[in-house]
Order: C-alpha cells, then sequence, then structure tokens
C-alpha cells in the first residue's frame, strides 16, 4: 500500500541470517543473488487481541509449508484451493488487501466468488481474518505470504523458485508438468490497489508491478481473465500501463483512453474508468486528500 514506509531489505534464498545493517551473513550467496522484496513488514508483533483472533481461525488461512526466510513457502508445498474453500467456484486473488476492505466487500456482494487475500505482514493478515469475521462472509481465505514468491508455487507454475527477475520473465508463466499445486483453478480475477510506490528513483527496482510479477499473474489468470491495478502515484501508474501494454500476456482493453498532460507522452493514455466495484480505501483516500490523481488499469490475459 502506498503508505507504508520504505525498507531496503531483501530476501535471500539461502537461510543465513540477516544482519541488522542489510549486509549478508558469511555464509550467504553474492548480494546480486538475492530475490528483491517489493513490501515492508514494518513491525510483526501482533496484539493480544488479534493473536486470539488468528489461533481460534486456522481454517482461515492457506496452510502452504513455510520457507526457509520469513514470508516465504516452500518450494515443494503442496495445497488443494478446492479443500481450503471447501467448494470449486470462480477464483479471485487480491495482492496487497490492507484490512481486507475491498475483498471482503467484494466477497459479500459476490457469494459465487472464492476470494484469496495475499498479505505478508502479520498484522494485515490479522486484520483481514477479522473483517471476514466482522462480515461473516464463508468464502475468503488469507495467504500470509510474499505473494511473488508465494504464488507461482500455489499456481504450479514453472518459475517458482527462480530468483532473478529476468528468469521468471524468460520462463513465461506456463505450469509446471510435475508441481502438484498445477491442479489448482486459474483465478478470473487478480487486483493489485495501491502498491508500495517506492517513490525514490532508486528504489523504483523494488515495485511489485514489473514485468516478472506480470509474468506470474499472467500464469494465475485463465484467458480472459482480469488484473485490475490503481495507484495514486503518477510514475507507477505510468510504469503500470508500460508493464501491461508490453507484456505478451495482456491486453490493455483501455489503450489510448484518459490521456494524462502529466504523462510524459500525454498523448498516449491507457487508463480505465474507476472500478465501480473497487470499495474506497483509506488508502485512496489519503492519496485523494493529498491531491494525488488516482490511476485505474485494466489487463486482459490473452
Amino acid at each position: 500500500m502506498s503508505e507504508r514506509p520504505e525498507d531496503l531489505r531483501a530476501v535471500r534464498p539461502d537461510s543465513a541470517p540477516q544482519q541488522h545493517d542489510g549486509a549478508a551473513g558469511p555464509s550467504a550467496p553474492e548480494r546480486s543473488q538475492w530475490r528483491i522484496r517489493s513490501f515492508s513488514l514494518r513491525g510483526s508483533r501482533l496484539g493480544a487481541r488479534h493473536e486470539e483472533t488468528v489461533a481460534r481461525h486456522p481454517e482461515l488461512f492457506v496452510p502452504l509449508a513455510p520457507g526457509p526466510q520469513a514470508t516465504t513457502v516452500a518450494l515443494d508445498a503442496r495445497c488443494d484451493l478446492g479443500q481450503v474453500f471447501g467448494r470449486q467456484a470462480p477464483l479471485a486473488v487480491e495482492i496487497g488487501p490492507g484490512s481486507g476492505e475491498h475483498g471482503v466487500s467484494f466477497a459479500q456482494r459476490h457469494p459465487e466468488y472464492n476470494v484469496l487475500l495475499v498479505e505478508a505482514w502479520a498484522p494485515g493478515a490479522a486484520r483481514c481474518v477479522a473483517s471476514i469475521l466482522r462480515a461473516g462472509v464463508t468464502n475468503v481465505r488469507v495467504l500470509e505470504a510474499d505473494a511473488a514468491q508465494a504464488l507461482p508455487v500455489l499456481f504450479g507454475l514453472e518459475c517458482a523458485g527462480l530468483v532473478r527477475g529476468e528468469d521468471v520473465t524468460a520462463c513465461g508463466p506456463a505450469r509446471s508438468a510435475t508441481h502438484p499445486n498445477a491442479a489448482n483453478p486459474r483465478a478470473e480475477q487478480v487486483w493489485t490497489f495501491f502498491p508500495d510506490p517506492w517513490r525514490k528513483a532508486r528504489h523504483h527496482k523494488r515495485r511489485l508491478v514489473a514485468a516478472p510479477f506480470a509474468t506470474v499473474v499472467a500464469g494465475m489468470l485463465r484467458e480472459g481473465g482480469t488484473w485490475r491495478l490503481a495507484t495514486d502515484w503518477d510514475n507507477y501508474a505510468w510504469q503500470m500501463r508500460d508493464v501491461v501494454e508490453t507484456s505478451p500476456y495482456f491486453t490493455n482493453p483501455h489503450a489510448g483512453e484518459r490521456p494524462d498532460p502529466a504523462d510524459p507522452t500525454p498523448e498516449r493514455g491507457g487508463f480505465a474508468p474507476r472500478w465501480e466495484e473497487r470499495v474506497l480505501t483509506r488508502f485512496e483516500e489519503r492519496g485523494i486528500a493529498a491531491g494525488r490523481t488516482i490511476h485505474d488499469i485494466l489487463a486482459v490475459r490473452a
């Protein structure tokens, strides 16, 4: 989400301890082999109320075996989404759901859907569980993990386990012929609303919406499925638009529409109208209050 503080740490594919200054431990691989993390964990302690809520409702979490680093899952972790939700139904996945406002609201209005909320920050995941319980919905589950690392495993993609972004992009969105999770249903919708913009230019490489993650989302979606994005940060909106329009796996049905005079190519456009189903969250409200423009992007799986 756009209000998260910056975090310069990266997640490594080994189990070497992380030093407080971000330096590698003595047995760590070269820094070039670290997996860049696109989110900030901030403090991860749960209050007593949230701890009790999480402990009492393990059935609301996706049970993927943990990996060697915080927020990762094991590459051979098995998960049958049909069993997790207790049924087969159209699937919507929200990445970075905040407190679950949008995903839970959508689940209330669309009980025919299964909704998966993917949140790496433990207190955020706990708040999503609290939102699920308050709403009384039974069609929402939470995956507490780094989306970029865990979703290729959950959907059994060939790119699962790859560390470098260029390797993920080169691998493509194909399912693995051997991973059992490849049998999980493809999603109808994926949502990425107001991800951390990593405002400083030197940190733009940490932005989630880039070619490697577009490849992962393409592997999650069925043909004709939709990826909806929104941001209140101008140059991230242009980046999102560029990622969608340069990906071989997506089309932009709003190409050329709603040009932005602040865009480096002001005549280009490519932005969607605000999706009427998207709930107005505190992140969007803060952006509006600060005078920032909200941009929506819609990508359709080719």
